[in-house]
């Protein structure tokens, strides 16, 4: 697994950091940069270039570099075997490319077993609008394919909980747990887990889509003092120039 000096660092300059996870309503975004700790749900899709521009280093919780023949990415197989078998339900193979610009399941699906030999999943479907909107804001700012990286909540989760798995997030207690983890490295977690389900209702922004958002964001500010690590450890970049792979700390 790669490690990557961080690249952001300007010489003392301050650095902003923040992780944003999917939810109904849009987006969620958390920053534990110290002095400017936030969070905002993002509903409109114009604004994400702009607030993407405002940071120096972005964990997202979406598929970036995609195949363009391969049904399974590599970073994919790779993260399905680190988590385990528990776990690996949680990591999901995103369209290929020639099936992003599908109008339908039903074509994407096609598209997809045309060049794959196995059908899209639902899953995969109901995210494609938000994997097309990203790609497509990647490819026209080359300045943040760097800035903006793809990575994985449960292997962050993982990672904090000293590589140990525990209840999973569609429980209570697997929500607790998650939330305890980050207390424990950012007081304010409690607050912000709070004053978001207090703001927004749980159909628009789930409990999960906080903690996972919140994980991002701590890893994010985390790989600006440790650098960053990838599954996997020699990353291949998609026929657009986007990286596939998994960044962590």
């Amino acid at each position: 697994m790669a490690y990557i000096e961080s690249s952001n660092k300007r010489n003392g300059v301050h650095v902003k950091t923040a992780g944003i996870d999917g939810c109904k309503l849009g987006w969620i975004l958390i920053s534990f940069t110290e002095g400017e700790e936030k969070y905002q749900v993002i509903e409109k899709t114009e604004d994400l270039t702009s607030i993407f521009e405002e940071y120096d280093r972005i964990f997202i919780d979406m598929p970036i570099g995609l195949e363009d023949e391969e049904y399974t990415r590599e970073c994919d197989r790779l993260l399905r075997k680190e988590l385990g078998a528990d776990y690996a339900s949680s990591v999901f193979s995103p369209p290929i490319r020639p099936a992003l610009e599908a109008p339908s399941y039903a074509e994407a699906n096609m598209t997809s077993f045309e060049w794959t030999e196995k059908k899209l999943s639902l899953q995969a479907w109901n995210i494609t609008p938000k994997i097309k909107l990203i790609d497509s804001i990647l490819r026209k700012n080359e300045s943040l394919k760097s800035t903006v990286l793809e990575s994985h909540p449960e292997l962050l989760f993982q990672k904090l909980n000293g590589g140990m798995i525990f209840q999973k997030k569609n429980l209570k207690k697997g929500i607790r747990h998650r939330l305890e983890l980050l207390r424990d490295q950012e007081p304010i977690a409690d607050d912000f887990f709070r004053d978001i389900k207090e703001e927004y209702r749980r159909a628009d922004v789930g409990e999960d889509d906080i903690v996972d958002a919140m994980v991002l964001a701590y890893y994010a500010k985390q790989s600006e003092k440790k650098g960053l690590k990838t599954i996997p450890t020699e990353v291949e970049h998609d026929s657009e120039g986007l990286p596939k792979a998994i960044h962590y700390v």
